[in-house]
């Protein structure tokens, strides 16, 4: 199969207000990878003739597949059709079989069709309908000097609908889309973007099948690697191989694959090797253990948690000593070294981890915004605290310590506790 440029535009100003996310664009491209698509181009153009015109005209230019999403309704701002007549210059006729179904709407509802919404029913000339079961426009397939072009509605559950049922069948023949196409994400924590390129470098630069393409993402980085192959079982053979290869490089940072998360990660680790864990909590206000307790059978390891944000509490609630707090401030080593032992000795957990630092916008106790101290307890023997300075605004600088949090611990469990397994 030859290399198809596909370039998707969603219609609509509200999606140029940020009133609504183009989801469209990402589930379309995602079905389109799938089958070995490139997506080379994500557009949004607001409700403007002149502007719709201009943009469709660049598409023609540059790609091979163009898939519209929205201005398929019956308002006067629905102008997709319109817009992309300026390239067609084909009749726009009305498809009995979708007029029927409008017609049959407003009777089932007992309401009168205003004759605007026979507009929804138009269709080109030379199109191929697509029958919307889920609502009333109908979706088109036009071929318009060697692009294809696709129409679709902008609400989301009738654009699948149609892409699901009609569209990718038809492009599947239309391309000859035979080569069966096998992805998996690799997930690592620890190690920065940049210095996983780095370490895999020679990889990288020499892909060709399979593809490794790097994701970065708050306090961690993915790796998608794509294989196609004449079988599945092909396919996937080569994605174990190129596995082998980059865990051997860098599968002490590696912690799973798929949709799993660092916290699914740490609550097995805790499990299979009978731990229970608590946490204190200061800057981080739960969200530590909310994320913990939002994985199903987590209450097997999790004994719950403190959140004492002001000092008196820290000292009243969790046991800090007060001359420690006087003497060090409740943003130090010494403070979160306090909590993650109290907090595992109030609830005889094997674990107490500790969270306490600056999150900001404004300094505290002389320390600058983004200071985090994490502190681990482990059984009597295993003390860790480890201080971070995160860069960002409030939210992130939370959001990075909890994630640090899990890191943490992930290493500390995996090290000590479980075999060396490469890749574990």
């Amino acid at each position: 199969m030859k290399t198809v440029k596909a370039e998707i535009i969603g219609v609509g100003t509200e999606l140029l207000l940020g009133q609504i996310a183009n989801t469209n664009a990402q589930w379309i491209s995602a079905q389109l990878a799938a089958q070995g698509i490139h997506v080379y181009f994500h557009g949004v153009v607001g409700d403007n003739f002149n502007r719709c015109v201009e943009t469709f005209e660049a598409a023609q230019r540059r790609s091979d597949l163009v898939i519209v999403t929205g201005g398929l309704g019956p308002t006067e701002d629905d102008m997709t059709r319109d817009a992309a007549n300026e390239l067609f210059g084909q009749t726009l006729l009305e498809d009995a079989e979708s007029l029927k179904r409008v017609e049959h709407f407003y009777q089932k509802n007992n309401r009168i069709m205003s004759p605007n919404n026979r507009k929804q029913a138009l269709v080109f000339e030379h199109a191929r309908v697509l029958q919307n079961h889920e609502g009333m426009a109908p979706g088109m397939i036009v071929e318009h000097e060697g692009v294809l072009w696709i129409f679709l509605p902008g609400v989301p559950s009738e654009m699948k609908h149609l892409m699901e049922k009609h569209a990718m069948p038809y492009l599947y023949d239309y391309y000859d889309l035979s080569t069966e196409i096998v992805s998996e994400m690799l997930r690592f924590i620890g190690i920065g973007e940049s210095q996983l390129e780095h370490e895999l470098q020679h990889m990288i630069s020499s892909q060709t099948n399979p593809t490794i393409a790097p994701l970065a993402s708050e306090g961690e980085v993915g790796l998608r690697l794509t294989a196609k192959g004449e079988t599945k079982q092909e396919a996937g053979t080569m994605i174990a191989s190129l596995k082998n290869r980059i865990l051997a490089k860098v599968g002490n940072y590696y912690y799973g694959s798929g949709e799993v998360t660092i916290q699914q990660k740490v609550i097995g680790l805790l499990k299979e090797q009978q731990l229970t864990i608590a946490a204190a909590e200061s800057l981080t206000g739960g969200r530590f253990t909310d994320q913990m307790i939002s994985v199903p059978g987590a209450s097997s390891v999790c004994e719950g948690s403190l959140v004492t944000y002001t000092p008196a509490m820290k000292e009243s609630l969790l046991g800090v000593p007060g001359d420690l707090i006087n003497e060090f401030g409740t943003i130090s080593e010494e403070c979160a070294r306090s909590m993650a032992e109290n907090v595992q000795r109030l609830t005889r957990s094997n674990i107490g981890i500790s969270f306490t630092g600056v999150a900001g916008p404004d300094a505290s106790e002389g320390k600058d915004p983004g200071t985090v101290f994490i502190s681990l307890r482990i059984n009597k023997e295993q003390e860790l605290v480890k201080k971070f300075h995160f860069n960002g605004g409030r939210e992130t600088v939370r959001n990075r310590a909890v994630k640090k949090g899990y890191e943490l611990l992930f290493h500390k469990l995996k090290k000590d506790f479980s075999s060396p397994v490469p890749g574990r």
